[in-house]
């Protein structure tokens, strides 16, 4: 392949460089149509960076005046879609301080006194990914709301509980919603702890090694919302653990998801038929005019797997990378914001189900006296009524299971005889813990 011969240095990178670069590589060194998604972090640490060299008297006060104009300005430019962002300027970065100088000139090049690309980006980053769990915490929170509303409703409508995904014991529908209640706020938790550890500043590190300059990065911690600044500079550049911390997070709250869509699924079947999704959060079928599929549910389980997928992605980018900052990191950012649309996605489409669903408790307490879910309940009383060690009960308990499947029947419409013929003790009061009641 020819060399593109361009006359003059490359404008971003000074002197060093005569050439152009190629458009293949052009293509894959630029960032800027995933990164554009930072712009409103980038210009809040350009901002900052901005009032703290001007306060340490590293840049004048006329020319931070100009800059933080300017910056307002294209800020107004990218909210209302007036700003071109620019494949050859690479990245958000350089798109920001190219469209800065045209605005205000030459003053526009002190911005990036004391900082590199590589700083600005880690800050950046960092900012976003706390404004995501942010925005993630409260939509969990929606969810978690929804079935704590719907698991008060029908705490005393029984259904069958599962193991094995064979009926085991009578519970309420209200408990089996309870349980994605605890997973969800586990999942608020990870995210809260993921936001903490991730709160430091790595602006100020540079491009590894610091600044000569004096600034004050306590300043601009503070200003920017850390709760302080990176210890290492090096750390502070090259770390990406805290997004492959929120990949984990996102993928098991994803996972949660994922779980309780499966049981959506099964339940909206005329099989189970547990609970009936409204038309708003269903489709139909192209050739058989009678479906109703549970589409979002099978969507949301679906889609756990680009949860899952990110964070590999970013596991593996990171898994053999000396230190400091290496061009590998221009990987991370597409996975953390694939995976917050998708769990965002989720997390609001579950919620809308879940609000429009009828359950059908009636088909729930039926059920739940298929299956012989009470036999539990027959080898408890064994023990605590006549004394009868639980193994034994165990056994007594299967043995009038048995009967009763080879009868067809269930516990209940046994008769007394019947189970004194297994165990003579059993009393009529046997009955109080046979039969399935709304409790």
């Amino acid at each position: 392949m020819k060399k593109q011969k361009s006359g003059t240095s490359n404008t971003m990178w000074g002197g060093r460089f005569e050439d152009k670069p190629s458009d293949i590589m052009e293509q894959i060194n630029a960032s800027i149509g995933i990164d554009k998604r930072l712009w409103r972090q980038d210009i809040a640490g350009s901002m900052a960076h901005c009032e703290m060299l001007a306060a340490q008297g590293i840049i004048p006060k006329a020319d931070a005046k100009k800059i933080l104009k300017g910056l307002e300005q294209i800020e107004r430019e990218i909210e209302t879609g007036a700003f071109t962002f620019k494949r050859e300027l690479e990245d958000i970065h350089m798109n920001v301080e190219a469209r800065l100088k045209e605005i205000i000139g030459d003053a526009a090049g002190k911005l990036h006194t004391a900082r590199s690309r590589n700083d600005q980006v880690a800050t950046d980053f960092r900012l976003w990914v706390r404004d995501a769990i942010d925005e993630l915490s409260l939509l969990i929170c929606d969810l978690t709301d929804t079935l704590k509303d719907l698991a008060k409703k029908h705490k005393k409508d029984a259904m069958p509980g599962f193991t094995h995904l064979q009926a085991a014991q009578p519970v309420t529908l209200g408990m089996h919603l309870e349980a994605y209640v605890q997973m969800l706020e586990r999942d608020l938790s990870r995210f809260s702890d993921c936001r903490a550890r991730m709160n430091e500043c790595p602006l100020g590190s540079a491009a590894l090694a610091g600044t000569p300059y004096p600034i004050d990065r306590k300043a601009t911690a503070k200003a920017l919302g850390f709760d302080r600044p990176t210890a290492s500079t090096m750390d502070g550049v090259s770390a990406r653990d805290f997004a492959a911390e929120f990949l984990f997070a996102c993928a098991q709250c994803g996972v949660h998801l994922s779980r309780l869509a499966e049981e959506i699924i099964l339940w909206s079947t005329t099989q189970f038929g547990f609970v009936r999704l409204s038309d708003s959060w269903s489709t139909g079928s192209s050739i058989m005019p009678q479906k109703k599929n549970p589409d979002a549910a099978e969507l949301i389980r679906g889609k756990t797997g680009r949860l899952h997928g990110n964070l590999i992605n970013l596991l593996t980018v990171q898994k053999a990378l000396p230190l400091a900052y290496n061009k590998d990191l221009q990987e991370d950012k597409e996975p953390v914001f694939d995976s917050f649309d998708t769990l965002s996605l989720g997390l609001q489409a579950m919620r809308g189900m879940l609000e429009s669903a009828s359950f059908n408790t009636a088909r729930m307490l039926e059920a739940a006296e298929d299956g012989f879910t009470t036999a539990t309940r027959l080898a408890d009383w064994l023990v605590m009524e006549l004394g009868i060690p639980f193994r034994e009960a165990h056994h007594i308990t299967g043995t009038i299971v048995k009967m009763a499947e080879n009868k067809g029947c269930k516990l209940h419409e046994l008769a007394l005889s019947e189970m004194q013929g297994v165990e003579k003790r059993i009393t009529q009061d046997i009955f109080r813990v046979l039969r399935v009641k709304k409790v």
